[in-house]
């Protein structure tokens, strides 16, 4: 059913809508659960789901601790009573029987050293893991290493600055035109790169296409148009479309602004959380 609407489209903002469009329709023939639309450029959790696995099992083990010492302590309410049945469940362990006190304090012991062992378990690997974080970013950006093990760690519990600020102060970095006095320099960098031979006109190709498709990340937070890089790779017939028209978009030197245009999350860097240069 593609084709049929891949030949109608004119430019890429139509590509990109019928491709959206088509993985919407899979999502819902298949029953995916989908994304609402205010969350569709929301950070993710940055909490492995191991580490919150393992804090789920601590976090019921000390509930069930607090159940068995207050039946311990002589509470038989219906709901305590129920727990300290289904702890004990899978035993010959009865609530009547003479040495019940006792088997409720090993049973807390036990309960008491899963907690260490599991939260000496999730030290273990929050340290892997940042280890195994700082080596891949020495492979990539050992500036990026060297200024994250120098950098603090800032709490943003403070307000946060004012919206029309915020936009003022990076429209005045991004969007405000600047004339640069570059001086005689430039003159001498371009005498001196007279002499080097132009590169030869870029073709793009489905291939090319493919392959950089290829190497990208399936679920990476999408752009704007909330289009994640799992549906360029299973919509094949879309790369002869996407060759052509990135083509000529190259050839005409512009693009829509759908391609061009980021998204900046604001993240603090002083204890001071109203100053937009904070952030």
């Amino acid at each position: 059913m593609l084709v049929t609407y891949l030949e109608a489209s004119r430019d890429l903002c139509e590509t990109d809508s019928i491709l959206f469009d088509a993985a919407l329709a899979v999502c819902r023939i298949i029953g995916a659960k989908l994304p609402m639309a205010e969350c569709a450029t929301r950070q993710s959790s940055a909490i492995p789901a191991w580490k919150k696995r393992i804090e789920d099992r601590i976090a019921k083990a000390r509930a069930l601790i607090g159940r068995l010492t207050s039946f311990r302590s002589g509470n038989n309410r219906p709901r305590v009573v129920r727990t300290v049945r289904m702890a004990f469940a899978g035993t010959n362990i009865s609530l009547s029987q003479p040495d019940i006190t006792q088997k409720l304090t090993e049973r807390i012991d036990d309960l008491k050293q899963k907690i260490a062992a599991w939260g000496k378990r999730n030290r273990r690997f929050s340290e892997r893991s940042r280890r195994f974080n700082q080596n891949r970013l020495f492979q990539s950006d050992q500036k990026g290493l060297y200024k994250s093990l120098g950098r603090l760690e800032v709490c943003g519990a403070g307000p946060g600055p004012d919206q029309a600020d915020t936009v003022a102060f990076w429209r005045g970095l991004w969007s405000e035109p600047v004339n640069h006095n570059e001086g005689p320099w430039m003159e001498v960098v371009a005498s001196q790169s007279a002499s080097v031979t132009p590169m030869d006109p870029v073709t793009i190709t489905p291939e090319d296409v493919a392959e950089a498709v290829r190497r990208a990340p399936n679920w990476k937070s999408p752009g704007l148009d909330g289009l994640h890089h799992y549906w360029l790779k299973g919509f094949v017939v879309y790369h002869a479309v996407l060759a052509r028209q990135f083509q000529e978009a190259l050839n005409q030197k512009s693009l829509p602004s759908l391609f061009t245009t980021g998204i900046t999350h604001l993240v603090p860097k002083d204890q001071d959380t109203t100053d937009p240069s904070k952030y």
